[in-house]
């Protein structure tokens, strides 16, 4: 069995690759050819501490495996990450365990590759101004991929500290070194959500984190923060004009308050929540029909996305010797 380390993926699997995978993995995914049951998470300290557990098996792409998953608020007192992962990748035919792989710069990479496919599917070409919204370790991904697909020139990164937004300068600075020169943070949500394209929000907030009235004619919005019913990044007004594209239908209406709770006040339609990722990658659904429109991209996140990564990086490890092997006989 192999273990591969933060710096190792991120040489295995650069972002535009992971792009990639991530419109097979969610065609798949729409087409039923997948299994990934919904996760279970279980509250540690409620409201403050989980654990998630999330399998998956993508057979188009020989990825079977297990991604373990903590978000604990109060680490950022500790001087800690608040997320930490692991994701476990068995071989198909046998069963036996092939990787153990960090998940935490998975996880960020692969939440950070859906948003570039969702951006490449769905966003504006000409889209030039992207406001990222949330400066936690989803963040920088976020920004990275959508620049991976789109010329952006501008990136106004958004949080409610400036302690915060320092510590995410420095990340992007050592991990996306290319990103510095057009990056730009402020605690004023609303004059950067005014000025932008593409909207990226990766927070774990309770209550929108931006208002309707800001958000321009022919915007693209990924969402991929908010992951309970009760968390909401989204103003509902929003949500309500947009054409809504979700990574998974059962899985946003299950675990998306961005979702969930305007369905239950009423304000939009069970059928409003229909069109998946996938179905669009594919053709079977239509992305972007006018310059006007305000496109919506919603994700809980999926299991698919960590095993199909993870496989890819075990390939690549096995061909080019990279990785530590374990005996766990």
């Amino acid at each position: 069995m192999l273990a591969l380390t933060r710096a190792e993926l991120r040489r295995l699997v650069p972002m535009r690759d992971a792009i990639e995978l991530m419109k097979t993995a969610f065609t798949e995914l729409s087409a039923g050819r997948t299994a990934s049951p919904l996760r279970t998470v279980i509250p540690v300290e409620v409201g403050t501490a989980d654990a998630l557990f999330m399998p998956a098996h993508v057979p188009a792409m020989g990825a079977l495996g297990l991604k373990v998953v903590s978000v604990f608020q109060g680490n950022r007192a500790r001087g800690l990450p608040v997320i930490n992962a692991l994701v476990c990748l068995l071989d198909p035919e046998t069963g036996e365990p092939l990787a153990i792989v960090d998940g935490t710069y998975l996880t960020a990479l692969r939440t950070g590759a859906v948003s570039g496919a969702a951006t490449d599917l769905l966003a504006r070409p000409d889209s030039l101004v992207l406001t990222a919204i949330g400066a936690g370790a989803q963040g920088a991904t976020q920004i990275a991929a959508v620049c991976a697909v789109r010329p952006i020139e501008r990136v106004i990164a958004v949080d409610v500290t400036e302690a915060n937004l320092e510590r995410f300068r420095s990340a992007v600075a050592r991990d996306w070194p290319d990103l510095v020169p057009m990056l730009e943070t402020t605690t004023d949500a609303a004059s950067a959500v005014r000025q932008a394209d593409i909207i990226c929000t990766a927070t774990t907030s309770r209550t929108p984190v931006f208002d309707d009235a800001d958000v321009r004619l022919g915007t693209h919005i990924n969402a991929v923060g908010a992951y309970t019913p009760e968390m909401q990044e989204l103003p509902p007004g929003t949500v309500r004009r947009a054409t809504v594209v979700v990574d998974a239908v059962e899985a946003v209406l299950a675990e998306a308050g961005d979702l969930i709770i305007p369905l239950r006040d009423g304000l939009i339609e069970r059928g409003h929540v229909a069109r998946e990722l996938g179905m669009v990658a594919s053709g079977v659904a239509p992305g972007r029909l006018r310059e006007d429109e305000v496109t919506l991209f919603k994700s809980v996140g999926n299991a698919v996305q960590d095993v199909v990564v993870a496989r890819r990086a075990f390939d690549r490890a096995r061909d080019t010797g990279a990785g530590t092997t374990i005996d766990l006989g």
